[in-house]
């Protein structure tokens, strides 16, 4: 009986799309999901005893698109509320399955952060069929420190391994484009050195930096992105999302730029028309892309 109710959802998927199952989902509970059955990498072929949980909000009208969410907190603390769940219900009320992350801190262990990262996105698209998510509009946001996280995945991806044992690690990491709002970028003269301590240590090499400043990691590959950046950030100068903007037009990719007049680091406490308008305008922007509306492509 199962196995014939699995096939029958199969065929469904393979000639209505994903949309049949996502619009007749009933709403569900937020989930916690572990991301590396208790064994989670640390680089270098090293592992540690311990997991990292993503939470999945489900739209009660899902339109197939989902989107990672990496909260800020310098890399020193992860801000869930305002910066994590509240924007997964926020996104919820657009149709967007909204999957908060909570990454590892790095606490010397640079690469951790991005491992987690990456994970989620291939967790999301491995699962794609059971969460009524279309493989294909997988994205990432992300606010200051978590901004630079999101920025990571946007630049450092793969295909993933097809000689994994790993069904999810056969899977690609690669979003299929990105939101960073007030975002970290850089880890050069212009990063909060806050985080950059907290990533890179105290005193990283020059090619650690240059691998990390993500302005410099932008190719034609990079996935379409939308940035928002407060011009009276003092704590992560708008620089930072200034100079991602830059790389991504030389690169000819897909891209927005919203620069708000007010509104400070937080753009006042998430809340105020400056909160309200790059969530306005990167839902528009997404629509305008169609990655709002199911897609054809389904290879990845």
């Amino acid at each position: 009986m199962i196995r014939s109710v699995r096939l029958m959802l199969v065929a469904l998927v393979l000639t209505s799309g994903w949309n049949a199952i996502a619009q007749d989902a009933p709403e569900a509970k937020p989930a916690r999901v572990g991301l590396w059955n208790g064994k989670a990498p640390i680089g270098d072929g090293q592992f540690q005893d311990a997991e990292v949980f993503i939470t999945v909000h489900r739209a009660a009208k899902p339109n197939g698109a989902a989107i990672v969410i990496c909260p800020g907190g310098g890399y020193g603390g992860l801000v869930t509320g305002g910066e994590g769940h509240g924007i997964a219900a926020w996104l919820n009320k657009h149709g967007i399955t909204g999957v908060v992350l909570e990454y590892r801190l790095p606490a010397g262990r640079t690469y951790v952060p991005l491992l987690d990262a990456q994970r989620a996105i291939r967790t999301v698209r491995a699962r794609a069929t059971e969460w009524g998510v279309d493989p294909a509009r997988i994205g990432i946001m992300g606010f200051s420190a978590g901004g630079h996280l999101a920025s990571t995945a946007d630049t450092h991806f793969d295909e993933g391994d097809p000689k994994s044992t790993d069904p999810i690690a056969r899977v690609s990491s690669r979003p299929d484009f990105a939101i960073l709002i007030y975002p970290v970028i850089s880890m050069g003269d212009k990063t909060h050195q806050g985080s950059k301590n907290n990533l890179l240590g105290a005193n990283p090499s020059k090619e650690l930096v240059d691998l990390f400043s993500n302005e410099k990691q932008v190719t034609d590959k990079t996935p379409p992105t939308f940035l928002a950046h407060a011009k009276d950030d003092t704590v992560v100068v708008p620089e930072n999302a200034q100079m991602f903007y830059a790389a991504l037009q030389a690169h000819k990719v897909p891209s927005k730029y919203l620069e708000l007049p007010s509104g400070g680091h937080g753009l006042n406490g998430y809340q105020g028309p400056m909160w309200d308008a790059w969530q306005e305008q990167s839902l528009a922007w997404l629509g305008e892309l169609k990655l709002l509306q199911p897609s054809t492509d389904k290879a990845k």
